[in-house]
């Protein structure tokens, strides 16, 4: 949404202290673990923009608290496999002996949004060293839950998404629905489904301080049905629900959801 959209579109500004205020109504307290994903556009004008909401996200979780984002660089894959836009192939090798090496302190986020692109660079944050699939962390777990990710399969057993499911932590949609509800990708890797496969992937990495172009095996994920998914989920009345700022909200426990969504791809994928 334009800025002046925003304005038009919100009865007050939006501040520190009432996204906290909300933020706490919803269900958010000291000492969580959580996982947000989030729309900046969705919570109306906001004074201070993603600094502002990150203020708001760090304070009401408090030093005890931890706050984990999605930081996805996507773009560092195969060409092959890009649909939208898809490329020429005769640009495809051209694309894996140039992609920069992804590093962890410099490489920025890609269609991750305002807020999880001010969080990377947030004082004191972690990130885990994926090259497409990599978590932002703070706060009391940042370390545990990023370091060690796996390469193969980056939403599996080895992600931060599991080391969240170890601590119990929540996912907190901010402004956008289930369909980019990250950790369902954790039910898919936790089960199997009659047209799960695995595809041989490749990303631009530091290997011994030099660029390498390095392959590795990923299952071809689905997020299709993570709609359908979330909206079963949240008819079994375990999900918080309500608004911060202008923004539609949920809020729900990660091992509730990631068990929910490994029976419901059992029993409904084909």
């Amino acid at each position: 949404m334009p800025e002046e959209a925003a304005i038009k579109h919100s009865d007050t500004p939006r501040t520190v202290a009432s996204l906290s205020a909300d933020l706490r109504t919803l269900g958010l307290r000291k000492g969580m673990t959580v996982l947000v994903h989030s729309s900046m556009s969705s919570l109306g004008w906001v004074a201070g923009g993603g600094q502002a909401v990150l203020l708001a996200m760090t304070q009401t979780l408090g030093v005890e608290g931890t706050l984990v984002m999605p930081a996805y660089t996507t773009d560092n894959s195969d060409p092959r496999d890009w649909r939208a836009p898809p490329i020429p192939e005769a640009w495809w090798q051209t694309v894996r002996d140039n992609m920069p090496a992804f590093d962890p302190r410099r490489t920025p986020t890609r269609g991750m949004g305002h807020i999880a692109e001010v969080f990377r660079s947030w004082p004191d944050v972690r990130r885990s060293e994926h090259p497409a699939t990599s978590f932002c962390a703070w706060g009391r777990h940042a370390d545990m839950i990023t370091r060690n990710h796996g390469l193969a399969n980056g939403f599996a057993d080895s992600s931060p998404l599991a080391r969240i499911y170890e601590l119990r932590g929540h996912v907190l949609l901010l402004g956008v629905g289930h369909d980019a509800n990250s950790s369902l990708h954790l039910a898919e890797h936790r089960c199997e489904w009659p047209r799960k496969r695995v595809l041989d992937q490749g990303a631009a990495m530091l290997v011994n301080g030099r660029r390498e172009w390095v392959r590795f095996n990923d299952v071809i994920l689905d997020s299709s049905d993570f709609g359908l998914i979330g909206a079963a989920f949240d008819a079994t009345g375990v999900t918080l629900g309500g608004k911060v700022g202008s923004a539609a909200c949920k809020l729900m426990s990660q091992v509730s959801l990631v068990d929910f969504g490994v029976k419901w791809i059992r029993e409904n994928r084909r």
